[in-house]
């Protein structure tokens, strides 16, 4: 899946991506190591690789259906 990388902390190595509908989705520091990448800047093309996950109860979640989405790898996207 695509997306565009939307705010990235170096020193956390997290952030967040905006999907093509305009959704933002937070990622982890293990997804970040996962695609290998040194530094991502705003508005760079990238791709991820998602699983769902169940929710904790009484958590929100964007579906409203007990499963969220988290992103397992953030890397560039390369044609």
């Amino acid at each position: 899946m695509q997306a565009t990388a939307y705010t990235y902390d170096p020193e956390s190595r997290s952030g967040q991506v905006l999907l093509d509908d305009g959704t933002p989705v937070p990622f982890d520091a293990a997804a970040f190591d996962a695609g290998g990448l040194r530094l991502l800047r705003p508005g760079q093309r990238v791709r991820i690789e998602t699983e769902d996950t169940e929710a904790s109860p009484g958590a929100g979640t964007d579906t409203g259906a007990g499963v969220g989405r988290r992103i397992t790898l953030v890397t560039l996207q390369t044609f």
